[in-house]
């Protein structure tokens, strides 16, 4: 229980982190996305900038809405003693999750890096939305084991972006690869981890509890 607490509260602290650096980054630092904008060449699409950016601000604002009811329903406390507000905040993370999957739909055409990049977009997208609606499906049939480890699943792409400029900033700022080639492997590879980290995450637990249960 020590250890479940313990990495909730470091989840925690970097989601709060993360959440405060997008909003500060995207509606103070650089508002009108101009340096992020500046590697959007050769598209095959016309970019309307002032429509693109409102929708970013719209992707971004639910983006984080949905990083932070999801972290909040994660939490014990708000299952065991406030089940009406859990409920109503998981519709919260369901509707931003929506929001963020439409418009990031919108930008995928004018992604950094060309089609390649575009169809790495809407297959995230897709995986999102699925992971999201079979959660949604399990609780409604009071499967709530099912309905967890599903929402853990959905949960982990909240961190798709922050992995992908991650990867980004460490092969093209560290290594010195090229940022568009930078970006691609970030989003490929962010995507492989998002599927892969959810499963080795319930190993550990199912590990660490058997484990538990020995000693006792």
């Amino acid at each position: 229980m020590e250890k479940r607490q313990s990495f909730y509260k470091l989840i925690a602290c970097v989601s709060l982190i993360y959440i405060l650096y997008a909003l500060v980054n995207n509606y103070i630092i650089d508002p009108g996305a101009e340096a992020f904008l500046s590697y959007k060449t050769d598209l095959k699409h016309e970019l309307k900038t002032r429509v693109w950016i409102t929708v970013m601000y719209i992707h971004v604002g639910f983006a984080c809405v949905a990083m932070a009811a999801g972290l909040i329903n994660f939490s014990a406390r708000s299952y065991e003693k406030h089940r009406r507000f859990h409920r109503v905040n998981g519709y919260v993370y369901i509707t931003s999750v929506l929001v963020v999957v439409l418009t990031s739909g919108y930008m995928a055409p004018y992604a950094t890096g060309g089609k390649i990049n575009s169809m790495g977009f809407n297959l995230l997208n897709i995986l999102w939305l699925v992971l999201t609606t079979t959660a949604l499906v399990h609780i409604y049939k009071q499967r709530i084991l099912q309905h967890r480890r599903w929402m853990v699943r959905s949960y982990t792409f909240c961190y798709s972006n922050m992995l992908i400029h991650l990867f980004t900033f460490i092969l093209h700022q560290m290594i010195g690869v090229a940022y568009i080639t930078s970006y691609t492997i970030g989003l490929y590879g962010s995507i492989v981890i998002l599927l892969v980290a959810p499963e080795v995450f319930f190993r550990v637990e199912k590990y660490v509890g058997v484990s538990l249960h020995k000693r006792k």
